[in-house]
């Protein structure tokens, strides 16, 4: 039976009727010699078949109908309050602003639908379960950069921090203060910066041969609430740990917080160090030492990038790893003896 002449058809409905990957659709439609003839004559055929038209979002940019950037942040409980998402609009609306762009806000969870033909390029804030969201959106030729993801099985632009590397700096500095028993609280591990974070952590505590036992490692989700229930479980340990890595600044505010109300002092009974160099850090009742990663900047360059690939120059085209930075304040000393 013949499609419905009036549905509008997408990749996916055509990677669906030729059966192979919308990855593999994405090389058919801009002609990558390394398709197989079989799967480029499937899918040339349900391109035929649907009436798939690949280049609305590249005809429409060539007329000069669209002057604006999208930004997809992944939807999450606290969206609002998180000082990461914050810097990621306040970065990419400032860019926005100075180069006269429009802005289209989607929040995402994953699955909702993502039209990319109003908008000349977007910006991913992270890839949390929307993969196919970025590859629909590269196969109809958007310009597209990720942010604060390495992204190494997709060909698009990325701008990250190397959380791996973030995750040594904090355990490193610890262990050099003379701490022994070393907790985190890790981000949420099904995104690479909390995965990679907590890797990093890891791989400082064997390499310097201490012990990590399960009830060090609290697997959190970025929010001040786990923070606190990780707070209750390390101090309920008979061993309690001289030293927390929480994987971002809103969490250790948070710990910190709990701690003092347990009428605990940071760092003379337990060390703190945070992740992300959020202001806030500054005006606790104790400055947090963090790992800082410019978010801010980030953003901006994010929006730099896509404007000028938006406007054919290709060679704006990046793929970036920045260094984090470790930021000494007064949150961790050497534990008592």
């Amino acid at each position: 039976m013949a499609e419905k002449s009036n549905k509008k058809m997408s990749i996916e409905d055509v990677a669906r009727r030729a059966k192979v990957s919308i990855t593999t659709v994405s090389r058919v439609i801009n002609n990558v010699s390394t398709v197989s003839s079989k799967n480029r004559a499937k899918v040339e055929e349900a391109v035929a078949a649907l009436k798939f038209k690949p280049n609305v979002s590249a005809q429409r940019l060539a007329r000069g109908f669209t002057n604006a950037i999208g930004l997809v942040i992944p939807g999450y409980p606290g969206i609002f309050h998180s000082f990461y998402a914050m810097e990621i609009i306040r970065g990419v609306g400032h860019a926005c602003e100075t180069l006269r762009l429009d802005l289209v806000f989607h929040i995402s969870n994953g699955t909702n639908p993502l039209n990319s033909n109003n908008v000349g390029g977007i910006i991913f804030a992270d890839i949390i379960e929307n993969r196919k969201q970025v590859e629909a959106a590269l196969a109809v030729g958007t310009p597209c950069l990720v942010i604060n993801n390495k992204v190494t099985d997709l060909e698009v632009n990325y701008i990250a921090v190397d959380n791996v590397l973030g995750g040594e700096i904090a355990a490193d500095y610890l262990v050099s203060l003379g701490h022994k028993r070393i907790a985190t609280v890790t981000g949420n591990l099904t995104t690479q910066s909390g995965l990679h974070r907590y890797q990093g952590f890891k791989k400082i505590i064997e390499k310097n041969n201490l012990e990590l036992p399960k009830e060090y490692v609290y697997e959190g989700d970025y929010s001040r609430r786990c923070a606190r229930t990780a707070t209750e479980q390390f101090l309920g340990l008979e061993k309690r740990p001289t030293a927390i890595f929480a994987a971002s600044d809103d969490m250790a505010l948070e710990i910190m917080a709990a701690l003092f109300e347990k009428g605990l002092n940071v760092p003379e009974d337990i060390s703190l160090i945070g992740f992300d160099d959020n202001p806030a850090c500054l005006y606790s009742s104790v400055a947090l030492t963090t790992i800082k990663q410019p978010l801010f900047q980030m953003a901006e360059e994010a929006v730099r990038v896509v404007n000028g690939i938006m406007h054919g120059k290709p060679d704006t085209a990046k793929k970036s790893l920045l260094t984090p930075e470790l930021i000494v304040r007064e949150s961790c000393a050497s534990p008592k003896k």
